[in-house]
C-alpha cells in the first residue's frame, strides 16, 4: 500500500496536460483527487468518473477561475465538505501571452501574473494551515525552465515563472519544522496537445516539415533532443509526495533535458514551454 492511501491532492489546471498527468498518476497511489481546470463539462465528468472507476478513489471538480480570489477561495471552502482539505497542492494553472514589452497589454500582464504567481500565493494561503496542523505536507509548484532562465517576447510569463520559484523558496523555509515541504518542478518542452498544435501552426507558417521544427526550433534547447513527458513530470510529483522526499524542500527539480545546464543564443530560442 503507498504511504500517499487517502490523502486528498488539489491540482489546478489538471483536466489536461501536465495537470491531469499529475492527477492520474497521484490516483494511482490512492490519493483522493480535486480536479480543477476550464475543460468542457462532458470531458471533465468523464475524467472524474474515470479516476474513480479505475483506481477507487473520491474524485471531485470544481471549475474555479485561478485568476479571480473569490473563486480560489469558494473552491477551498467546497472541497473541505466534500472530500477534505488538501494534504498535497499541486499549482499547475497557466496562461501566456507573446509580445515586445514596449507592446505588451497591461491586461495581459495581469492575466499572466495572476494565474501563474498571485493564484500559486492564496492557494498557499489556503492550503498551509491545514498541512502545519497536521504536520504534514507536499506543495508542488509546476513552474518553467523560464523559472530560470529567459527568452524574449516572453517577460510576463517569465516574470511569474522566476516569482513563482522565488515564492517556492520562501514558503520551503516557513514551514521547513512542521513537516511541509515545497519544491517546484521545472519543466522545458513537455510534448502536449498545446505544443502539437504549435508544432503544426509553425511549420504552416515557416513552410517547413513539423520534423524541421521540432529539432530546429524545440529540440534546439533541448541537449538530450527530446520532449519531456507529461508522465514523467506526474511520476516526478508521486516522488516528491512521497517519504524518501521528505527532506528534498526548496528546490527546483529541472526537467529540461538539459537546457538550463548550459546556453542557449536568444535567436535561436522557441516558444515557451509548457
Amino acid at each position: 500500500m503507498s504511504d500517499l492511501q487517502g490523502k486528498t491532492a488539489l491540482i489546478t489546471g489538471s483536466t489536461s496536460g501536465i495537470g491531469k498527468a499529475v492527477a492520474e498518476a497521484l490516483a494511482q497511489q490512492g490519493v483522493n483527487i480535486i480536479l480543477n481546470g476550464r475543460r468542457p463539462a462532458a470531458e471533465v465528468e468523464a475524467q472524474r468518473v474515470e479516476l474513480e472507476t479505475t483506481y477507487g478513489i473520491k474524485a471531485v471538480y470544481y471549475p474555479a477561475d485561478m485568476a479571480k480570489p473569490g473563486d480560489i477561495a469558494k473552491m477551498f471552502k467546497a472541497a473541505a465538505k466534500t472530500v477534505g482539505k488538501p494534504d498535497i497542492l499541486v499549482n499547475n494553472a497557466g496562461a501566456q501571452y507573446v509580445s515586445p514589452i514596449d507592446q505588451f497589454p497591461p491586461e495581459e500582464w495581469k492575466r499572466i501574473i495572476d494565474v501563474h504567481l498571485v493564484a500559486s500565493f492564496l492557494s498557499m494561503r489556503e492550503a498551509i494551515p491545514h498541512m502545519k496542523e497536521q504536520g504534514w505536507g507536499r506543495i508542488i509548484n509546476v513552474a518553467s525552465a523560464h523559472a530560470v532562465t529567459a527568452s524574449p517576447f516572453k517577460s510576463a510569463y517569465v516574470a511569474a515563472k522566476h516569482g513563482l520559484l522565488g515564492l517556492t523558496k520562501s514558503a520551503a523555509l516557513e514551514v521547513a519544522e512542521q513537516g511541509v515541504t515545497c519544491n517546484a518542478i521545472c519543466p522545458g518542452y513537455v510534448w502536449t496537445p498545446l505544443v502539437e498544435g504549435q508544432i503544426a501552426k509553425q511549420a504552416e507558417t515557416r513552410e517547413i516539415k513539423p520534423e524541421q521544427v521540432i529539432n530546429e526550433v524545440f529540440m534546439r534547447v533541448h541537449p538530450t533532443r527530446k520532449f519531456t513527458t507529461v508522465e514523467q513530470i506526474g511520476e516526478t510529483a508521486v516522488f516528491l509526495c512521497s517519504s524518501a522526499a521528505q527532506n528534498i524542500t526548496g528546490q527546483n527539480i529541472n526537467m529540461d533535458g538539459g537546457w538550463t545546464a548550459g546556453q542557449v543564443p536568444l535567436k535561436q530560442a522557441g516558444p515557451a514551454p509548457k
